[in-house]
C-alpha cells in the first residue's frame, strides 16, 4: 500500500489535490459535492480523484449516486504515518 500511496499522492499531477481529499476525511465521511465546496474543486474534478483513489484502494465508499459518501480504506487507515509522511513532503514542495 505505501507503493501505491507514493505514485497516486506524489507521483503524478493531481498528487496534491487527491492528498486534500484524504486531509479532509480526517474530519468526516464526505460525499463528491461536499468535497467540492469544502475544497473549493470543480465538481467533475473531486469525481475523478476519487475514481482514481476508489481504483487504488485508498478509499473506499458507501451509498449510491448522488448520496455515496467516501472515507479511507482499511489499508490505508493501517498506514496513516505513510499518508502523513507524504502529505507533509507535498506540503513542504508546494511552498517553495
Amino acid at each position: 500500500m505505501e507503493v501505491v500511496l507514493w505514485q497516486v499522492l506524489a507521483g503524478t499531477r493531481g498528487g496534491p489535490n487527491r492528498a486534500r481529499i484524504l486531509r479532509a476525511f480526517e474530519e468526516r465521511p464526505r460525499n463528491a459535492n461536499q468535497l467540492s465546496e469544502d475544497l473549493d474543486l470543480s465538481y467533475k474534478t473531486v469525481r475523478h480523484h476519487l475514481d482514481v483513489l476508489k481504483d487504488n484502494d485508498v478509499v473506499t465508499s458507501s451509498g449510491e449516486d448522488y448520496g455515496e459518501v467516501y472515507l479511507p480504506s482499511e489499508r490505508v487507515r493501517a498506514t496513516l504515518d505513510t499518508v502523513e509522511q507524504i502529505v507533509t513532503q507535498l506540503d513542504g514542495v508546494e511552498t517553495s
